[in-house]
């Protein structure tokens, strides 16, 4: 069944009006508290939108701070090695606009940030973010226009930080295994090999 199409003005009257201290939380630069999550914080999720309309949303991982601070409005996102498909990178080509989402494990709440994003191959900036001997091949740099804390109920919801709340892996199947099911010319076991191999050897 198609659901019915709502504008904006029934959006908000469907759910009235935010609180005084949800819109005032809103920030236009990383104040002190912002800066200290960013640097505790090992995982974030990034979302763009390329010209064809399509949105993507790409997790980015490494060590608390590897996202560089620069100033109170720009930070520096490195690119670590992936699978070459540059679905954000790309999209941030045609499109300037990104959201970041910041993670911190233990941590409830959540960092949003929302600006625009240029992509950079300066070797001097890109130099200092260097891992095990390795410059990343490009980054990200966000110029920030809206930061603000999200609150811990979808995270409590999901008792994402709850070791009780974690599956077997074993339940679920491997890589190597979806990608022999949905590609059909690869074997399984021979693609877990691969992946593994990468993981141990090509993080960076």
């Amino acid at each position: 069944m198609a659901a019915e199409p709502i504008d904006g003005a029934a959006l908000r009257a469907h759910y009235g009006a935010p609180s005084e201290r949800a819109l005032k939380k809103q920030l236009a630069r990383l104040d002190e508290h912002c800066r200290s999550f960013i640097a505790l914080s090992p995982f974030l999720v990034i979302a763009t939108m390329g010209a064809d309309g399509l949105a993507d949303a790409s997790p980015r991982g490494d060590a608390p701070g590897f996202v560089a601070i620069l100033d109170e409005t720009t930070l520096l996102i490195p690119d670590r090695p992936g699978n070459n498909r540059v679905d954000s990178l790309g999209n941030l080509a045609e499109n300037p606009a990104v959201g970041l989402l910041f993670f911190v494990p233990g941590v409830n709440e959540t960092l949003r940030v929302n600006g625009h994003a240029r992509i950079t191959t300066d070797t001097s900036l890109l130099a200092p973010l260097s891992a095990q001997g390795k410059a990343p091949r490009s980054g990200l740099l966000v110029a920030v226009k809206e930061a603000y804390f999200q609150c811990g109920k979808a995270l409590l919801r999901a008792k994402l930080w709850d070791p009780a709340s974690r599956i077997e892996r074993s339940s679920f199947p491997s890589l190597g295994r979806i990608l022999a099911d949905q590609i059909g010319d690869t074997d399984a076991a021979a693609a877990d090999r691969t992946i593994e191999e990468a993981y141990r050897t090509r993080l960076y």
